[in-house]
């Protein structure tokens, strides 16, 4: 653990960031100077090489938290009469149903519980019987639970109904090994503060040009139209057509250097993967309990259930682990008391077994019961 910060976040993003990322951001950049601009040509650039192997790909950055960038998508890609269907089984694909709503873009939810991977025959079914949906719509790591959906599989089924489909990669892009052509998509969005290990200011849309010309005076937002934000960037050079999270920007530029360091998407998602490994042995061997099953569990971030003993206060827990220099997450199932820990950033095995080993620690100082309770 670096001396020189207070915490570990083990959280879904913001996350842990390197000292040299942190230090990226000493630098004053200005808007309109041809060498930011150079900065962010390069990582729109990146970007689409992280995502695709194919041509005729572009990318844009769009200020704000992942959420901005999501908004965007939705109310700039899908036509005046179009109709998107929506897959929800977390608290991010149920934030794409009440932007849809606030938009007045026509919706189709296909509602689950948090604790369900989505169910590729009703989507099936949905597509097939409403021919009115332009547009599918689904989030690949709920970072609710930690569920991992099977955002390829779908993207078959809305290649083979002829829609578009809009995947939300906020918490896998560049953590996990994906193209848009494995997931048929033809707009991703991500965030600078998630997988490639940024911090937060601005995300990310990625997709084909020829589908993001095709939307021209869409959008339902000055701030947030994607096309304008797009040809602005396209036709100037990596121009904003507002002011841009400068400090950010460069931040992004060294975690993407620092990425291809480490060998790339497929090296980080085998330290992510061995992060998560580690976390849950660890806290199996405690006595806790995953929430979900291990065939459906991201590398990103895992829900724990809250021990069966009242003794047990999550917000005592939180405080004396922060004392101890790691945070973690509250839950967000609605139906079962949960916690969460975050697998991603500049954290690595070693750190994971020192959390086990403090969680240990500070369960027993508050008397909790774990093991016989649930049978190990």
């Amino acid at each position: 653990m670096d001396a020189d910060i207070p915490y570990l976040l083990l959280t879904p993003g913001p996350l842990t960031t390197s000292r040299t990322v942190r230090q990226a951001m000493n630098q004053d950049l200005s808007t309109w100077d041809v060498d930011y601009n150079a900065i962010v040509e390069s990582i729109r650039s990146q970007l689409v090489r992280l995502a695709t192997t194919r041509t005729g790909y572009t990318s844009v950055l769009m200020p704000g938290s992942g959420t901005f960038s999501v908004e965007s998508i939705l109310g700039s890609v899908i036509p005046p009469d179009g109709k998107v269907l929506i897959v929800n089984n977390g608290a991010y694909g149920e934030r794409m149903v009440h932007i849809a709503k606030r938009l007045k873009i026509a919706v189709t939810p296909i509602d689950q519980l948090e604790t369900e991977r989505a169910d590729l025959a009703r989507i099936d079914a949905a597509l097939a019987a409403d021919k009115a949906i332009t547009h599918v719509a689904m989030v690949h790591c709920e970072t609710t639970t930690g569920m991992l959906n099977p955002v390829a599989e779908v993207g078959q089924i809305v290649a083979r109904h002829g829609r578009k489909y809009i995947v939300d990669a906020m918490s896998s892009f560049g953590g996990i090994p994906l193209t848009m052509e494995g997931l048929n998509a033809q707009f991703l969005v991500s965030s600078a503060n998630k997988c490639v290990q940024g911090v937060p200011g601005f995300g990310f849309v990625i997709m084909p040009q020829t589908e993001i010309e095709a939307t021209r005076g869409w959008a339902r937002s000055l701030s947030l139209d994607l096309f304008d934000q797009w040809r602005e960037m396209n036709e100037k050079g990596g121009k904003w057509r507002y002011t841009s999270p400068t400090h950010v920007v460069n931040a992004f530029a060294q975690a993407l250097q620092e990425l291809a360091a480490e060998g790339g998407v497929a090296a980080r998602h085998a330290r992510y993967s061995e992060n998560h490994r580690r976390l849950v042995a660890g806290m199996q061997g405690l006595g806790f309990r995953c929430l979900l099953p291990s065939q459906w569990q991201s590398p990103i971030i895992t829900s724990f259930l809250f021990p069966d003993d009242k003794r047990f206060s999550f917000n005592e827990f939180y405080d004396r682990l922060k004392r101890r220099r790691f945070v973690i997450y509250p839950g967000k199932v609605t139906n079962a008391e949960t916690f969460r820990i975050g697998n991603i950033g500049h954290v690595f095995p070693e750190d994971m077994d020192l959390l086990v080993r403090e969680i240990e620690a500070v369960i027993g100082e508050m008397g909790v019961r774990l093991k016989a309770e649930v049978g190990v």
